[in-house]
C-alpha cells in the first residue's frame, strides 16, 4: 500500500486525516470509493481494531466490496477486515435492534415485515375500517403503503405529501392518515416493524436509553459513512447519536449528486455537517478519472449558478477531446430521428452498449423507442418499463388491434376485463362466438350487461371511422380516461403524459397498420434482465446514476421536461433538477451531447408549440457548448404532424446545420409565441399587480387562487401558478 503512488494529494489528505470529523466531498468520477477503501486499511494497518470501525453505506454490495478491497490491499485477503460493522443503516438498525430488544422495548423480541406481510396488515385495517370499500379509485394498498413511508421518511404529513406529489389523491388524505394510524397500532400491538420503523426505533431506542448509547460511542471510535448526500433526516440523527466522544466522524459524498428528495433525502444533511461538527475538516475530490476536460468544463458551468452548495472544479489530465454539442432538433418528434442518426455515427467509434441516451420521465423515450425500433437499433431500457410494454399502452392499442384484427385474442382479452362480469373463461366464450359469428350469445351478453353493449358499439364506430392513428387513437384515449383513472388510481397522471407521447407518435402516421407494427415488433427471445452486450441503453437520470458510458445523448432538455413542470415553482426542487442534469452529464467519458427542441407535441392542438430551451441552458456563459441545428430544406424521408416539422424539413435523416459556434446561446422562442409571455392564459384576467420570483423574475398577477396561490405570467415564461410564499409582491403605490 503506497499512498504516494496510488492517491493524488486530496485523496492522501481523507486517508490520513483519521482523527476528528471530516467531510470528504467527492466529485463526480473523483474516485471516492479508493479513498475509502484506503483509509480502512490505514487505519487497520495502524493498529485500529476492526471492530471498532462502523462504515455505513446504501447498499450491502458496496460495504461489501470496500471490505473485500480493504482486505486484499493489507494483503490479508477479502476477509481481513471481516471484523468491521459495514453495511446499510437498515442492517445495522436492525442488528443492534435484536441484540438489545428489551431495551428497545420489546422483551419477547420482534418481527419485521416485509412487503407483502405490510400489505396484508394494511389490507385488514382497511376492511375493519370499511375504508375505500365499492370505491374501485381508491388507492391501493401498495401505493398507500408507499405514501405512508415517503411521508415517514421526509417527516411530513401525508396531506402534504399529496398535495406535492400527488394531487389526484388529496381528497382521499384523511382516509390514508386512518389507515396510517390502524397500520401503526397493528404493529404495535403484534411487536411488528417494518423498513422504515427499524431507524426510527433506533433512535427512540438510543435516546431512551442513554448508557446503551454511551455503549455503541465507545465501542465505534470510527465512523465512516459513504453517499452522505443521500441520507435522510433521521439517518443524519443516527449518525450523530453514534458520533464518538473524539468526534472521528468521515462524511463522504457530493452535494452536487443529491437527487432522491422523492425518497426523504435531504441536501442539508451534507451542506451543514461542518456546522453540526466542530472542527471539521473539509477535503475536496476534485481530479476526475472519467471524463474529458470538454465535459468537465460544461458540468462546471452548470453547477456555477447553484444556490448553496461546496465549491469544487472539476478537472483531469484529458484535456483532449469534443466539445459537448447542443442539438436544436425542430420539434421533439424530429428529435427521436436525430438521436437515433446520431447512435448510428456514434455506433462507427463505440460499441452499442457503450452508447446512453437520458431523459428525465420514463416516457419521454417513447418516441425514440419506436424510432430504434424502425431503424433495427437494439437497444435496453434502464428506469421505467418499455413503452410497449406499459399496461395503458397496452390497452390502448388493443382497441386499434381489433378494428384491424377481430381474431386477435389478447387484444379481446384486455378491452373485455373491463367489463364488469366478463372474467377470462367468459372472455373465451364470447371470443369463440364472435369467430363463430353467433349473434345470439353476443346478444344475451348484451341484453344482460350495458358496459357489454356499449363496448361493441364503440368497436363498431371505429371501424367505421378512417384507418388514421391519429384520429382513432384520439376516440380511443377520450373513452379510456375514466378507465384509466379506475385501473391505475395511484399515478394515471403520469400515465396520462405516456398516452400523450403515444398520440404524438400516431400524429406522424398515416397507416394505421405500419403504426400498430413498429410499436410492438420487436427482437425475440430478449431478457431485458440482464446487461446486454451491443445495446444502446435508455435510461432515466436516476437509473443512471453510478454508471458511465463512452457516449452519452441527453433529450428533451427544454423548461417543464428538464427541469420538469412541478419544479418550476420551488427554489429546492429546481435546484435538485440543476443536480440532476450535473448527474446526467458527468455520466459521459468522452462525448457529450444535448438536445433541446425548439418546439413541443401539445396534445390539445394536435401541434408543435415553441420551447423555451432548460434554464440550465440559457444560464450558461459562452464556451462550454457548440450549438448545431437541424438543417431546413431537402426532402423529408418521415411523416409528420402538422405544426410538427418545418417545410421540406429533412427530420429522416436528421441532418444539422450550421458551424459550430463555441458558446453560442440557445435561440429564444419567437415573439408572441406561447412561453414568451403573449399575454395571460385567459384575455378575461384582470391584472391585479405586480410581483418578482426568484427563478421567473418579474411578473404580472393575473388571477388569485384558493390554496395561496397566484396566476402570474411572466414575460420569458407565460402564465405560472405559484405559492404566495415564493413571490415577492410589489408595492402597487
Amino acid at each position: 500500500m503506497d499512498l504516494e503512488r496510488d492517491l493524488n494529494p486530496a485523496q492522501r489528505q481523507a486517508v490520513l486525516t483519521t482523527e476528528g470529523p471530516v467531510l470528504v466531498i467527492a466529485g463526480a468520477g473523483s474516485g471516492k470509493t479508493r479513498t475509502i477503501v484506503y483509509r480502512l486499511a490505514r487505519l487497520v494497518a495502524g493498529g485500529v481494531d476492526p471492530a471498532s470501525i462502523l462504515l455505513l453505506t446504501f447498499t450491502r454490495k458496496a460495504a461489501q466490496e470496500m471490505l473485500s478491497r480493504a482486505g486484499l490491499l493489507l494483503a490479508m485477503g477479502p476477509d481481513g477486515v471481516s471484523g468491521v460493522s459495514g453495511g446499510t443503516f437498515h442492517a445495522f438498525a436492525f442488528a443492534t435492534l435484536r441484540r438489545y430488544h428489551a431495551a428497545a422495548g420489546y422483551p419477547d423480541g420482534f418481527t419485521v415485515l416485509d412487503q407483502a406481510d405490510s400489505e396484508d396488515v394494511l389490507g385488514q385495517a382497511k376492511d375493519k375500517l370499511g375504508i375505500g370499500k365499492g370505491d374501485r379509485s381508491f388507492p391501493r394498498r401498495s401505493a398507500i403503503l408507499g405514501l405512508l413511508s415517503k411521508a415517514r421518511n421526509k417527516e411530513m404529513a401525508v396531506a402534504d405529501v399529496l398535495s406535492r406529489e400527488a394531487f389526484h389523491l388529496l381528497p382521499y388524505a384523511d382516509a390514508i392518515g386512518q389507515l396510517g394510524e390502524a397500520y401503526t397500532a397493528f404493529k404495535t400491538d403484534h411487536n411488528l416493524l417494518d423498513y422504515d420503523d427499524l431507524l426510527f426505533r433506533l433512535e427512540q431506542t438510543l435516546l431512551g436509553n442513554p448508557d446503551l448509547a454511551d455503549y455503541l460511542r465507545v465501542r465505534h471510535r470510527y465512523i465512516m459513512v459513504d453517499e452522505y448526500q443521500d441520507t435522510n433526516r433521521v439517518q443524519a440523527r443516527l449518525t450523530r447519536l453514534l458520533a464518538p466522544a473524539s468526534g472521528n466522524v468521515m462524511a463522504v459524498g457530493d452535494d452536487a449528486q443529491s437527487i432522491y428528495a422523492f425518497r426523504g433525502a435531504t441536501v442539508d444533511n451534507i451542506l451543514d455537517f461542518p456546522d453540526l461538527y466542530p472542527g471539521t475538516t473539509v477535503v475536496k475530490l476534485e481530479q476526475n478519472y472519467r471524463s474529458t476536460q470538454p465535459i468537465l468544463t460544461l458540468t462546471n458551468a452548470i453547477l456555477a449558478n447553484a444556490g448553496r452548495k461546496f465549491e469544487k472544479h472539476l478537472f483531469t489530465t484529458r484535456e483532449d477531446g469534443p466539445v459537448p454539442e447542443l442539438m436544436r432538433p425542430f420539434s421533439d418528434l424530429t428529435q427521436a430521428a436525430m438521436v437515433a442518426a446520431k447512435v448510428r455515427e456514434l455506433s462507427r467509434t463505440y460499441p452499442l452498449h457503450e452508447i446512453a441516451v437520458l431523459f428525465r420521465a420514463g416516457y419521454q423515450s417513447y418516441a425514440l423507442e419506436v424510432e430504434l425500433g424502425k431503424t433495427g437499433i437494439p437497444f435496453q431500457k434502464f428506469g421505467g418499463l418499455k413503452f410497449s410494454d406499459a399496461a395503458h399502452v397496452k390497452d390502448v392499442l388493443s382497441y386499434l388491434r381489433l378494428v384491424r384484427n377481430t381474431a386477435d385474442f389478447p387484444a379481446w382479452s384486455r378491452v373485455l376485463a373491463f367489463v364488469p362480469g366478463i372474467g377470462p373463461k367468459t372472455a373465451t366464450k364470447i371470443f369463440e362466438a364472435i369467430q363463430a359469428g353467433d349473434r345470439g350469445v353476443l346478444g344475451k351478453m348484451a341484453a344482460r350487461t350495458a358496459e357489454f353493449k356499449t363496448l361493441i358499439e364503440f368497436l363498431d364506430t371505429l371501424r367505421g371511422l378512417p384507418p388514421v392513428p391519429a384520429a382513432l387513437l384520439e376516440r380511443v384515449v377520450e373513452a379510456y380516461a375514466p378507465l384509466l383513472a379506475e385501473k391505475f388510481p395511484d399515478d394515471y397522471p403520469r400515465r396520462q403524459a405516456g398516452l400523450d407521447q403515444l398520440q404524438q407518435i400516431a400524429a406522424a402516421y398515416h397507416d394505421l397498420d405500419a403504426f400498430l407494427a413498429d410499436l410492438v415488433i420487436e427482437n425475440p427471445g430478449e431478457d431485458r434482465k440482464k446487461t446486454r452486450e451491443d445495446h444502446v441503453v435508455l435510461s432515466t437520470v436516476h437509473s443512471s446514476k453510478g454508471l458511465e458510458w463512452s457516449a452519452v445523448l441527453l433529450i428533451d432538455l427544454v423548461d417543464e421536461r428538464f427541469p420538469s413542470r412541478h419544479a418550476l415553482s420551488r427554489p429546492e426542487d429546481l435546484e435538485e433538477e440543476r443536480r440532476l442534469l450535473y448527474v446526467a452529464c458527468t455520466r459521459a467519458r468522452e462525448y457529450l451531447a444535448l438536445f433541446a427542441p425548439e418546439t413541443v407535441y401539445q396534445r390539445t392542438t394536435g401541434g408543435c408549440s415553441p420551447a423555451l430551451p432548460s434554464i440550465f441552458l440559457r444560464e450558461l456563459p459562452p464556451g462550454p457548448l457548440k450549438e448545431r441545428r437541424e438543417r431546413l430544406g431537402g426532402s423529408s424521408s418521415g411523416t409528420f404532424a402538422a405544426g410538427c416539422a418545418p417545410p421540406r424539413a429533412a427530420a429522416g435523416s436528421a441532418s444539422m446545420s450550421g458551424s459550430p459556434r463555441p458558446g453560442a446561446g440557445p435561440r429564444p422562442a419567437p415573439a408572441g409565441a406561447p412561453g414568451n409571455g403573449a399575454g395571460p392564459a385567459n384575455g378575461s384576467a384582470r391584472a391585479l399587480g405586480y410581483c418578482r420570483h426568484k427563478i421567473f423574475g418579474r411578473g404580472k398577477i393575473i388571477a388569485t387562487l384558493d390554496g395561496g396561490k397566484y396566476r402570474v405570467n411572466f414575460p420569458d415564461f407565460g402564465p405560472k401558478v405559484i405559492l404566495a410564499d415564493y413571490l415577492e409582491l410589489e408595492d402597487a403605490s
